[in-house]
């Protein structure tokens, strides 16, 4: 099975590159085989014998991009190489990268980027802690007025490495070169779309090393979660595969718990039932077959419907209101200790009251479907959950803060777990921007749950088979389509 893909911060790749320092590759090794990775990359993209400027920074990655110029001049193709400050300033590894490069080092002011076949960016890495100014900001605005392709040398330039967000000014590179493990940024919007796609380079930094430093986060993928992926058995019948309870909104609200049953359904959830308000019983019953349904007349009537415990799985929130009877719904499902999925109004009638949910699920799995408006709205007056510039750890906070999983929506979902771990999602596609998306992702979430997966699993593939299904589809897309998809994708998942 292939292992989950690890993400490293830039302060936990420091520790791995000085963990296998101290496990006797040498600081200079590591910057060598840097190097070479950045100029593989560069032949990918720079015809044999082409020009090649190489803008190079005082630290780290101006280091890997001295060894990148001089092993690309050795292999025949003209390369100039301009330094941000004096060569005469740096220090360490960087300054014996320097001494491979035999000829001349120009200012950064003088390079000319539109002329080049190809720019490698190695000006500043992940330890940029600052906007870019000065000579810096200018250089960049050239790079990028170029109209040049551009290799970035591990981030680009002027990406934050933990946050993806631009400090100032970035490269907006055509492909990125990193070494050992993806950085948060490469996942992370805006940065992602910054970088490019993202070759991961071996440089000698071992899987062991990389799961001793690292953290909790993670690319979410198939690997993460496929080995719980329910795979009923002969003998399996529909009562071992849960029965999820989708709860409807009135006569005119109704579209919104159907998206949501229907997806759960398609997962695999053995039986689905929407709970609807008497009023909107006959219009639900208009457009339900597989489908069972059950008169619930608010938080009274889903207290009766979850005495039967064989409804193991609920999903709270779409088109349900904005209101006080919604906030009571939700604490009689938290009182039936159900696997439970809160999403839209669900998320919006507690807002500003976020400290009701303080704690609320910590005994039940929960998983909470808030996207960036809803999340601030619910969490209005708690800056500390809303201050943090890393979108990973205002959502591993919110997962800390209310016992539940936390899947903060967008084109790079974040998905935390109460205990820390967290994973990032790529797979997104712009064509899920349309109406009763999010319903649909409820129900699958809701589905894997009721069939016994964990709540922050079940959110991950969630996320992910909801994104593929979105981009199989492409142009045309709507929620209706959603569902229809997941049986293709979960067989390929199955195989």
């Amino acid at each position: 099975m292939t292992a989950p893909e690890l993400v490293l911060t830039p302060t936990e790749m420091r520790l791995a590159d000085l963990a296998t320092i101290a496990g006797g590759i040498s600081g200079i090794e590591l910057m060598r085989r840097a190097g070479r990775a950045v100029a593989e990359a560069a032949e990918k993209l720079a015809a044999p014998g082409s020009r090649i400027v190489v803008a190079a920074g005082p630290g780290q990655n101006g280091g890997d991009g001295f060894i990148a110029a001089a092993l690309l001049t050795e292999r025949g193709y003209q390369v100039s190489l301009g330094l941000l400050g004096a060569p005469d300033k740096l220090t360490g590894d960087a300054a014996e990268a320097a001494k491979s490069w035999a000829r001349r080092v120009e200012r950064i002011e003088d390079l000319a980027f539109h002329d080049a076949d190809l720019i490698i960016d190695a000006l500043f890495g992940t330890g940029l802690a600052r906007n870019l100014e000065g000579s810096a900001r200018l250089a960049v605005d050239r790079m990028n007025a170029s109209g040049r392709p551009i290799l970035a040398v591990d981030l680009p330039s002027g990406i934050d490495g933990n946050t993806g967000e631009v400090r100032g000014v970035a490269v907006k590179a055509t492909r990125t070169v990193t070494f050992a493990a993806r950085k948060p940024c490469h996942l992370l919007m805006p940065g992602r779309a910054y970088s490019g796609p993202v070759e991961v380079a071996d440089i000698g930094i071992g899987r062991k090393t990389l799961d001793a430093k690292a953290g909790t986060l993670f690319a979410n993928s198939p690997a993460l979660w496929s080995h719980v992926l329910p795979r009923p058995g002969l003998s399996s019948h529909k009562y071992e595969r849960g029965h999820t309870l989708v709860a409807s909104g009135g006569a005119t609200r109704t579209g919104a718990a159907r998206l949501a049953a229907r997806a759960a359904l398609r997962i695999g959830s053995g039986l689905v039932t929407v709970a609807s308000p008497p009023e909107a019983l006959g219009v639900n019953a208009a457009h339900l077959t597989a489908i069972m349904l059950r008169g619930c007349d608010g938080p009274e009537g889903l207290n009766t419907i979850l005495q039967d415990t064989r409804f193991n799985a609920l999903v709270l929130g779409p088109a349900l209101g904005i209101h006080a009877g919604t906030r009571a719904m939700v604490a009689v499902a938290v009182r039936a200790r159900r696997s439970l999925v809160l999403d839209a109004d669900a998320l919006t009638s507690f807002e500003g009251l976020a400290s009701e949910l303080h704690g609320a699920f910590r005994y039940a799995p929960t998983v909470l479907t808030p996207h960036d408006g809803e999340f601030s709205r619910l969490f209005k007056g708690h800056p500390d959950l809303l201050d943090p510039a890393s979108k990973i750890e205002r959502v591993r906070r919110a997962a800390a803060y209310t016992g539940a999983v936390v899947l903060l929506k967008g084109a790079d979902t974040v998905i935390a777990a109460p205990d820390g771990r967290a994973a990032i999602n790529e797979n997104g596609t712009p064509y899920l921007a349309t109406a009763g998306s999010g319903d649909t992702l409820c129900g699958l979430i809701a589905g894997l749950m009721a069939q016994g997966v964990p709540a922050f699993e079940a959110a991950c593939a969630g996320v992910w088979i909801h994104a593929e299904a979105g981009a199989s589809f492409g142009p045309g897309l709507i929620a209706e389509d959603l569902a229809e998809l997941v049986p293709g994708i979960l067989r390929e998942l199955l195989r």
